[in-house]
């Protein structure tokens, strides 16, 4: 396997991890959301109203994640001369991998920063290939390679 390969992997993995976790927290808040119904009138309308809050919420993020499932199919396993998404960034500051937003991963004992496209970082760097500078607050860097 070839290292973007290996780092799709690794980010499929963690979003299904992500997934099964919200799945289990929606289950385990609708459980309670039941438990409460039972209970004594108005003075639990409120903690039912709130356990439905926080459900939604959770759905919220649970779509989110799928999002970023269905987007990560959509970067193809091949080889980028220029920084745009699924390219594979090394800069003088770190390794970047413009992808989904998940922040920090370690593959082969190096830590690589997956970052969505619509970041400012992975927008001052789309377009622009090996040997090319660009800044973000203030910071330049300087492109060394684009795997």
């Amino acid at each position: 396997m070839n290292k973007k390969e290996d780092l799709i992997q690794i980010i499929n993995q963690k979003l299904s991890e992500k997934i099964r976790k919200l799945e289990s927290m929606i289950l385990e808040t609708r459980a309670s959301n039941n438990d409460t119904k039972s209970s004594m009138g108005d003075k639990y309308e409120t903690g039912r109203e709130m356990l439905q809050q926080e459900i939604n919420n959770l759905q919220i993020q649970l779509n989110e994640v799928l999002k970023q499932q269905d987007f990560l199919k959509t970067i193809a396993n091949k080889p980028n001369e220029k920084a745009e998404k699924g390219a594979l960034v090394k800069t003088e500051k770190g390794l970047f991998f413009i992808s989904v937003s998940l922040g920090e991963i370690i593959s082969e004992n190096q830590k690589i920063i997956c970052i969505s496209p619509e970041s400012p970082l992975a927008k001052a760097m789309n377009g622009k290939q090996k040997g090319e500078t660009l800044s973000v607050n203030n910071m330049s860097q300087k492109i060394i390679e684009i795997i």
